[in-house]
């Protein structure tokens, strides 16, 4: 299929997108990022796929976030990053923030997950080639490999980053613990922690919660960030779409929530869950909001998140959480009304 028509970009891209600093780096992200996590695999439409990256970057997404097993197949989603990027963004490569990471299971044999710098070396460089990329923008150790030294994963991020195959580096799913001793080991070794990717929502406030996932820090993982200069770009916002009004009424027929193989398997859906969705809805009508953006407005509350990464099906529903990159702040009184939805019970 051709999918090379020429590409020119909205030249008000950046009239409406509000852009954080990461941390204390220099960079700044979207509000709203893409996340490729779903629908860039090889049975994914390639024209939706193209209308989606076109929609995003016209509307002033900068960022977009990859692993090298997002698919499927492992790696089917960089190459079709890759195409699209050949086709329409080279001449706008210095526009993009283009992440990736490596962590878990990807290939066959002893090398092929973990956080051994062999592993997280030779997969980046598998990346590369797939997007066709010189370097990316930032890279991810996207999990904590308790078999391997800390000092090794750490050493192998800066070797990538004096390398010059990555600009910036970042942590994923890393408890408060490891991410401060994270920061620390990089910080000795002359390069800087500059993002970490949890996961994060109204119904997921791990992050929040002092010793949550083992964790033998007395800070809270946003504590420890704050205080390290990390910057964070959480994902899941939205629960893999529990927090949408798709379920307000229910599960749908025909709807693969809660099916063997989907994301949002059929213990997130609990009636507890539903009844707390539902509570939240009066509120964001109020602001003149979907549910969607009300829990994107909500995770970027109070600056503490620099971005929220979103995935989409369509170019349509992608416009619709976009938005809440632009959204007013929650009130004080909305905060309190959200606290008091998440307490309900079925």
């Amino acid at each position: 299929m051709d999918i090379t028509p020429s590409y020119r970009a909205n030249g008000d891209r950046y009239s409406t997108m509000t852009y954080a600093r990461a941390g204390a780096s220099g960079i700044q992200l979207p509000r709203i990022s893409l996340g490729l996590w779903h629908n860039f695999g090889d049975a994914s439409d390639r024209l939706v796929q193209r209308e989606m990256l076109r929609t995003a970057f016209d509307n002033g997404v900068t960022h977009f976030d990859l692993a090298n097993n997002y698919g499927p197949p492992y790696g089917a989603a960089e190459e079709s990053f890759g195409r699209h990027f050949a086709a329409d963004w080279r001449p706008y490569r210095d526009e993009l923030l283009i992440s990736s990471k490596a962590g878990y299971d990807m290939w066959p044999g002893p090398y092929g997950d973990g956080g051994s710098r062999k592993y997280l070396v030779a997969s980046l460089d598998q990346s590369l080639r797939r997007m066709g990329l010189e370097y990316v923008d930032v890279f991810y150790s996207h999990r904590r490999d308790t078999k391997t030294p800390l000092e090794e994963t750490m050493g192998a991020l800066d070797s990538i980053v004096r390398a010059g195959k990555a600009l910036y580096v970042g942590i994923s799913n890393y408890n408060a613990a490891d991410t401060a001793r994270a920061a620390e080991i990089l910080r000795g070794l002359g390069t800087t922690l500059t993002l970490h990717q949890p996961r994060y929502s109204m119904l997921d406030r791990w992050i929040e919660q002092p010793g949550a996932k083992g964790s033998d820090d007395e800070r809270s993982l946003q504590d420890v960030l704050d205080e390290s200069g990390v910057g964070s770009i959480v994902f899941s916002p939205l629960e893999q779409g529990l927090l949408t009004s798709r379920y307000l009424e229910g599960i749908p027929a025909g709807s693969r929530a809660g099916r063997e193989g989907s994301h949002l398997s059929s213990d997130n859906l609990t009636p507890d869950r539903l009844a707390k969705v539902c509570a939240l809805a009066p509120i964001a009508q109020g602001r003149g909001q979907s549910i969607a953006q009300l829990a994107l407005s909500w995770v970027l509350r109070g600056g503490r998140v620099t971005s929220a990464i979103v995935g989409a099906s369509s170019a349509e529903q992608l416009l619709g959480t976009v938005a809440a990159g632009s959204a007013p702040d929650l009130t004080d009184d909305e905060i309190a009304a959200v606290e008091k939805a998440l307490a309900v019970t079925a």
